[in-house]
């Protein structure tokens, strides 16, 4: 038996099962996680699948498995993956499953109960009140039966802010530990790497750069408005990166309004690579329309991205969201989704340098505040009550 020493206490090694239906290489939310058990000398294995277009997998510092599949979308994916994942997870030796979102419970929770073995569930959003799920009644359904079944049997339920967390202790009288998806805090280099992108970009140091990134930008998140809005603003960029299911869609509007000029979108890249772009830009964007539970009380991660590149945010008022730009004052609120309106806020912030230094000086004082080392507190707190 191989046993760990902390200070006050020893605890064995423990084999925690991490699992998620990303592809890994941009969740950053798992890949935290999986970096605080292994630094508490645990075996990690961290479980997703594997893509047409993923990009492969860095070197990490835990081990990785992901299932390649038939099927990318919709029932077969879902289905296949959770077999796979609970075949998977009987058949391995572990001490503690870890499991992310509502797309992965049903197989942790089966196997938890076989083996006997904890499970720590980490919810990343409202599952039962995303779009995608808003009409497709048979989905819906399933998804919130499934939830009604095995959430009140959980003990150990995680989540990213406190109105997700409010809604399920309300409907199941559980207990839910907020974790916020705030990023390490990267090196920053605002100078150097400015200088470099803006070439690569081909834009001038004085021409205002505008970016939207986030590996799931879909519908009812404000990227199209942000694009139709460049009409308005002939000086500046609009910089897009990431992925989501409008992202054909955004291809095709800057194409057909004639916007190749203004708008430049990348695809997803790593996390190292793509703070880079963001160190670089004047201003992020973060709009999602509260259209449906989950975005309305969505907190992206992008805002603590933007946070600490040190650019001020232009969002939309969803709750969690203005609760960070007013309690911290580095940004501004848009009043609608308009583009016309859109274009006004950011060329109003483009020309207000005395304004943008006082972000800029509260947004250094946030990125030492907002940063993981909190919130990974909280993490091991959980993960010494589990094992």
């Amino acid at each position: 038996m191989q046993i760990v020493k902390f200070v006050g206490f020893v605890l064995e090694r423990k084999t925690i099962i991490i699992s998620a239906t990303s592809d890994l290489v941009t969740d950053q939310r798992v890949h935290r996680t999986a970096i605080t058990f292994t630094k508490q000398s645990h075996r990690v294995i961290l479980v997703g699948r594997k893509l047409h277009g993923s990009l492969s997998m860095s070197s990490r510092r835990y081990r990785t498995y992901r299932f390649k599949l038939w099927f990318e979308t919709g029932f077969l994916f879902y289905a296949t993956y959770n077999i796979r994942l609970f075949f998977y997870l009987l058949t391995r030796r572990v001490d503690m499953l870890f499991a992310n979102d509502l797309d992965t419970l049903l197989p942790n929770y089966l196997v938890s109960v076989i083996k006997r073995v904890p499970l720590v569930y980490d919810s990343h959003e409202y599952f039962t009140g995303v779009p995608e799920l808003e009409h497709n009644s048979v989905a819906r359904r399933f998804w919130t039966l499934l939830e009604k079944v095995i959430f009140p049997r959980l003990d150990y339920i995680i989540t990213v802010n406190d109105s997700i967390a409010a809604i399920y202790e309300k409907k199941y009288g559980k207990e839910v530990h907020v974790i916020r998806n705030i990023p390490e805090m990267p090196l920053y280099q605002p100078g150097r790497v400015r200088k470099r992108i803006r070439k690569e970009l081909d834009i001038s140091d004085d021409t205002g750069l505008i970016i939207l990134q986030g590996a799931g930008i879909n519908v009812d998140r404000g990227a199209e408005e942000a694009v139709l809005a460049m009409h308005h603003l002939p000086d500046a960029r609009l910089l897009i990166i990431g992925g989501g299911d409008v992202f054909p869609r955004l291809r095709e509007l800057v194409e057909s309004e004639d916007l190749d000029d203004r708008v430049i979108i990348r695809d997803k890249m790593r996390f190292d690579e793509l703070i880079q772009f963001t160190m670089a830009s004047d201003i992020g964007l973060t709009l999602d329309k509260p259209t449906n539970l989950n975005y309305k009380y969505s907190l992206p991660n992008k805002l603590f991205d933007y946070i600490h590149a040190r650019i001020p945010v232009l969002a939309s008022p969803v709750e969690e969201v203005r609760k960070i730009i007013m309690s911290y004052d580095i940004g501004a609120l848009i009043d609608n989704y308009d583009p016309p309106h859109i274009a006004s806020m950011i060329k109003r912030m483009l020309s207000d340098p005395a304004q943008t230094e006082r972000w800029k000086a509260n947004l250094e004082k946030a990125a030492h505040v907002l940063n993981w080392s909190a919130e990974e507190k909280k993490l091991l707190t959980i993960l010494h009550e589990v094992v």
